[in-house]
């Protein structure tokens, strides 16, 4: 029934991309003469231009302008990037939306996320060790190092931080030795591998085979870049579920620029379903339309976090 429902979604959107659509979209270049894709930090900045290339060039051939990537170095960086007018359009994690709507709620729209295998619109923030670190479950982490992934990450920040203390009682200052950020996901598995913190949080769908980092997640693009062997680790605490990251776009743009993006990007698992799971770090069933509301658990999350602090 998702499936059949996801079909009926893509080809709503498809009508988006028709000729009168492309004739409309004509007008919107001149105030657009390029549009900019900001790409978050978290693994090697070639890694992350090179996964991103295709979308580069597939959105290029359908908008008619140039498209150009813009990866920053963390998440703040796409962040403000939206804030200040200089990038048109992002993928974001739920939190990094949050921080946005905080800042300026009309200054970017949620335009869709993306649906796993198992037909969920969400994925799990996870606490990972060193297989042979001797530490087996979150009892055991009391006075050792906790590596977070980027202050505005949801599953590398956020949520695990929130719920550590609200679900498990823990206060994270007193539990933990220390805790720290890795400079994004990938970086801070690379610090507990090294031995450099004793666990690390980050991201994954939490379906499919652990084996292969699951479907989807952080785990996932390690292991098929060969950085990780998931014998090399073992998740000892796992979050609820949490909304996957909108893509958005930039509120005071053009209609007709937004609906071409939208039907484009709808449509890319059936264009182009290479470019779509490199993209998408991982195995998906496809792009769902989403709105603001969708977010509003983790915007009132967010704005308890800034308060407590």
């Amino acid at each position: 029934m998702l499936k059949m429902t996801l079909t009926a979604a893509i080809i709503g959107a498809t009508a988006l991309t028709s000729t009168a659509a492309l004739a409309q979209a004509a007008d919107w270049r001149e105030e657009v003469p390029v549009f900019r894709i900001g790409i978050l930090g978290g693994e090697n900045e070639a890694d992350r231009l090179r996964e991103h290339s295709c979308q580069q060039a597939y959105l290029e051939e359908r908008l008619g302008v140039p498209v150009e990537l813009y990866p920053a170095s963390d998440y703040a960086g796409v962040m403000q990037g939206l804030l200040a007018g200089q990038l048109e359009f992002a993928g974001l994690g739920s939190s990094g939306y949050a921080g946005i709507s905080l800042q300026n709620p009309d200054a970017v729209e949620p335009l869709y996320t993306t649906m796993q295998i198992d037909g969920s619109l969400g994925y799990y923030a996870v606490m990972y060790t060193r297989a042979d670190s001797g530490i087996t479950s979150l009892e055991e982490m009391e006075g050792h190092s906790l590596a977070f992934a980027d202050p505005n990450s949801t599953s590398g920040y956020l949520v695990p931080s929130y719920e550590l203390a609200a679900e498990e009682g823990l206060v994270l200052e007193a539990f933990f030795s220390e805790t720290g950020f890795g400079g994004g996901h990938e970086q801070a598995v690379i610090a507990v591998l090294n031995g450099q913190y004793d666990a690390g949080v980050t991201w994954t769908s939490g379906v499919g085979d652990i084996n292969e980092g699951y479907s989807r997640g952080n785990l996932r693009s390690m292991v098929d870049k060969g950085m990780l062997d998931m014998s090399e680790i073992q998740i000892i605490w796992r979050s609820n579920l949490i909304t996957n990251g909108p893509r958005v776009i930039r509120s005071d743009l053009p209609q007709e620029l937004k609906d071409l993006v939208m039907g484009a990007m709808m449509q890319l698992q059936v264009a182009d379903r290479d470019c779509f799971d490199a993209i998408n770090d991982g195995e998906s069933m496809g792009y769902w339309p989403i709105n603001h509301e969708f977010y509003e658990p983790i915007i009132n999350m967010r704005r308890e976090l800034q308060g407590d602090r």
